[in-house]
């Protein structure tokens, strides 16, 4: 009777053994892929902005994008399987045109504002205060830089906590924020914790 008893103990901890290392195995899996990920976004980056494709210059660049990697390879995808990062680069990759497009319009409005005869009616600088809906670090991040990049508005804080001081060069600059930009970050976003 101890024998059985000893043998049912030692399966269950063979089983929790094994669970453990089965659970182990498939994060390491899933860590690996967004390194590797990270890894090639690096070279790729390495590559077109070094303009020097000879093999010291590559092999540098590999090196570089290995330490890179090695130290903060999990900073830009964060506990992202494979499905996330997939639904956020084509969600990032349908955001670009639109903000594109939302780039080149302020850059007209700017346009019409510096060449228009009451430019200094038109011009009046202030700060908008607001608290974003959203929640994940990098869609804050995303938001912020696309605030910066459209003419007419540059981000002057943003808080974890999603709080944003914007400056607008006038109030129709300032009129759409947060409005449509964040919706389209946010639904980049969605779904992921």
């Amino acid at each position: 009777m101890k024998v059985h008893a000893r043998n049912e103990s030692i399966r269950a901890q063979a089983d929790r053994t094994a669970a453990s290392m089965d659970n182990r195995s498939r994060r390491t899996q899933s860590q690996t892929f967004p390194r590797i990920l990270t890894f090639g976004i690096l070279l790729l980056l390495w590559l077109v902005l070094s303009g020097q494709y000879d093999p010291f210059h590559i092999t540098l660049g590999v090196i570089s994008c290995l330490i890179v990697t090695l130290f903060s390879g999990d900073l830009l995808f964060p506990g992202a399987g494979i499905t996330d990062l997939f639904r956020l680069g084509l969600g990032i990759v349908l955001y670009i045109p639109w903000l594109i497009y939302q780039i080149l319009m302020a850059n007209f409005h700017i346009l019409r504002v510096v060449f228009h005869p009451k430019m200094l009616d038109l011009i009046d600088p202030q700060i908008i205060r607001f608290q974003s809906s959203l929640t994940q670090e990098l869609a804050l991040v995303i938001f912020a830089n696309s605030i910066t990049l459209t003419p007419g508005t540059i981000t002057v804080y943003v808080s974890v906590d999603g709080d944003f001081q914007v400056h607008a060069i006038d109030k129709k600059s300032a009129e759409p924020l947060p409005g449509e930009m964040e919706a389209r970050v946010g639904r980049i976003f969605a779904g992921q914790s």
